[in-house]
């Protein structure tokens, strides 16, 4: 088979009508070979002719898409001084649009032999149990397919896993269940239309592994946060192999685009599948060792570990920024995808040791052109020393904000607690964003996500209960700061079954009128359960998987009008901070205790301090519509009871208004404007851990 020098850019596999382009970086290589599969799994080995700059490369005429492909890297293997190159690995392109099947775990895989780990090389061949890339045709008909661009302050994010979100809804045919097309099927598009979202966040689509533990326990990695391509979707999701995977997902993207809803992906740049010093070789680690990854500088055989999971990608070498930039722009410009969220994104950030703010990776995010104009999410932690960052992100961010989670918690659960914390992360969290030149956006609110209780399991279990996971109960969080309101998991007591549909009412309301971005989990809408398992991370099963037969209709019309409520008034999405200013005689916020009193000092710093109402002046809006009009909105009160006794609340003053209606009552599960008007003088009973929103009547 012929093949010709080639070019050095772009990386990867680029087809081109006539033939297919290749080019792979590595420093450590002395030769490297590009090997082509047929269909029988026959392989032709061709050296790559040309290396430019460390990047290998060489163009092949007629191959095209389909054709299935790896490399293999000649150059140093010593473990001690970090190389890892042997030629009978077969190596996964790291810029491969597509990968074709799942690494069988056999010995081969393994650069060593499991007898002696620190021994000679383990030279069995690791084609036959390797995945491999896939050449891709890039044409697609896109249509008229446009980025919705939902501006920040107006967008609702529904957090949802491809195979969980689809895998037994009814109407979704079996054959496109858990795929790609399976979101685009337009049951779940008109599911999400109804709910409100304006964005759909997924978990890791990325290609990913299945690790080898939990394969050995008839387990699989569910959640997808163990990366081998950075720019090839995860075939599984796919209804057919053999780079069907690019085109459904395409699809997917343009149907939800067409409906008005954005896709953000949740991105795992921090590391990879290979794992630490042990684990095996798959791709990087067999390309170029010491320049893809963080090694322990005077042990360089091990790797510097800030995410759990055996390695941290280098993030100081250009190599891998340019992947992670060249990753990050396919899928905004040929993926037509509208943001990322970054696990981990502390360990991005991460320039020597500690945590950098000013760190290469966000330079090139703020200046590059196409990067820069998508929504940016971090996850803003990771678990190395200073790795809990939230606040401290650049401007262009926004983040995760695991403060307001836990103080959310903590305030509905009765906690001892300054309602100051509260009322910080209520507006917005000003002390957090403000004073970076950030707005309240800056804030993805949220109180249950993919890692954890969802929203009915945090209203009854105290502890987690992951027996299931094959970890004696040691995996997830254990400080969960929930409570299970008087009994631990299912219950037929109707007190107790009243107050846990309460509570989770008493959560939605506060994250829905909460200044920021709302990120709501898939199923919390209606009353999903994982059982008490906080860290489903390996159940790729019911346990996971949203139950669509046993949806809790009544909390799922209670969420559609809340969400509704929030859309409806610009004074629940702010674009600016409140300033405490005064329109008319009014300031934008006021705050007051239940007797209607504005709060003081004491009020505010008295931790056994669990109500309070909130002003919230439609009339004092710092934003201007699309033709420049002043925005005007309706104003609200809101009424927090936190307490477990019912309390007797008062409107303030006359000036705040004369007459106020009933919009939302979590007690009753209600969500509209009632006709009934309270006057200044009513006195308003608020059940023990309830909330009500009143709409000024005038």
């Amino acid at each position: 088979m012929e093949i010709w020098p080639g070019r050095a850019y772009p990386f990867g596999a680029v087809y081109d009508g006539a033939g297919t382009n290749f080019s792979i970086f590595s420093e450590a290589a002395h030769t490297v070979e590009l090997c082509l599969f047929d269909d029988d799994g026959v392989e032709t080995a061709l050296v790559l002719p040309e290396v430019t700059a460390y990047c290998w490369h060489g163009y092949v005429p007629g191959v095209g898409p389909g054709t299935r492909y790896g490399f293999r890297v000649h150059g140093p293997y010593d473990p001690a001084r970090g190389h890892w190159c042997h030629p009978s690995k077969l190596l996964i392109d790291p810029y491969a649009r597509a990968i074709d099947g799942q690494v069988q775990w056999n010995e081969a895989v393994f650069p060593y032999r499991f007898a002696d780990p620190d021994g000679a090389i383990n030279d069995d061949d690791s084609a036959p149990y390797m995945p491999k890339a896939v050449v891709v045709d890039p044409e697609f008909d896109w249509g008229n397919d446009r980025l919705p661009r939902t501006p920040l302050h107006k967008t609702v994010v529904y957090e949802a896993h491809v195979k969980g979100l689809t895998m037994r809804h009814p109407e979704v045919p079996p054959e496109l269940r858990g795929t790609y097309l399976g979101i685009a099927h337009p049951a779940i598009v008109e599911y999400l239309l109804a709910l409100g979202i304006t964005a759909i966040e997924l978990q890791p689509v990325h290609q990913f592994v299945h690790d080898s533990l939990l394969m050995e326990k008839g387990l699989r990695n569910y959640w997808g946060y163990n990366s081998i391509g950075f720019l090839a979707p995860h075939n599984e999701y796919a209804t057919s192999q053999r780079g069907a995977q690019v085109v459904e997902f395409k699809q997917m993207v343009k149907t939800l685009h067409a409906a008005g809803i954005e896709v953000i992906l949740d991105v795992v740049y921090n590391h990879t599948a290979e794992g630490n010093h042990l684990g095996p070789s798959l791709s990087f680690k067999g390309i170029d060792n010491a320049a893809y990854y963080r090694l322990v500088a005077d042990q360089p055989r091990y790797y510097m570990d800030y995410t759990g999971t055996g390695n941290s990608l280098n993030m100081r070498h250009p190599h891998v920024l340019q992947l992670l930039m060249d990753s990050l722009r396919y899928w905004v410009t040929d993926m037509h995808v509208d943001g990322f969220r970054f696990d981990l994104a502390a360990t991005l950030a991460r320039g020597l040791h500690d945590v950098d703010r000013l760190s290469a990776f966000f330079d090139l995010i703020q200046q590059d052109p196409v990067v820069c104009q998508v929504k940016l999410i971090a996850e803003p932690w990771d678990v190395g020393e200073g790795g809990y960052q939230v606040g401290n992100f650049p401007p262009l961010w926004c983040e995760w904000n695991g403060k307001y989670r836990d103080c959310v918690r903590d305030y509905w659960r009765s906690q001892d607690q300054t309602l100051g914390e509260f009322a910080y992360r209520f507006t917005g969290s000003s002390d957090l964003y403000e004073g970076t030149g950030r707005r309240p956006y800056a804030s993805v609110n949220f109180v249950t996500a993919h890692d954890g209780f969802t929203l009915r399991d945090l209203v009854s279990y105290n502890d987690k209960h992951n027996d299931a996971n094959g970890e004696d109960n040691r995996d997830g969080e254990s400080h969960n700061r929930s409570w299970n309101c008087g009994v631990e998991g299912p219950t037929d007591d109707p007190e107790v079954t009243a107050l846990r549909a309460r509570q989770q009412r008493n959560y939605l309301t506060t994250l829905f009128l909460s200044q920021g971005i709302p990120m709501l989990l898939s199923g919390d809408e209606a009353g999903r359960t994982q059982h008490g398992n906080n860290n489903v991370y390996c159940q790729d099963n019911e346990v996971s998987w949203l139950d669509w037969e046993a949806l809790d209709t009544s909390l799922l019309a209670f969420t559609r009008k809340l969400i509704a409520l929030r859309h409806a008034h610009p004074v629940f999405r702010r674009r600016r901070w409140f300033q405490g200013l005064e329109l008319h005689g009014l300031a934008d916020i006021e705050w007051f205790t239940p007797n209607g009193h504005p709060m003081d000092s004491k009020d505010w710093g008295a931790g056994h301090n669990k109500s309070f109402s909130v002003f919230l002046n439609g009339q004092a809006i710092p934003s201007r519509g699309s033709r420049g009009e002043r925005v005007v909105d309706d104003s609200f009160l809101v009424m927090f009871n936190a307490h477990y006794a019912p309390l007797r609340f008062s409107p303030p003053d006359e000036r705040f208004g004369r007459g106020w209606s009933t919009v939302v009552d979590t007690t009753h599960d209600q969500v509209g404007l009632t006709s009934r008007v309270y006057r200044r003088t009513s006195r308003l009973k608020l059940e023990g851990r309830s909330l009500l929103v009143l709409q000024r009547r005038d």
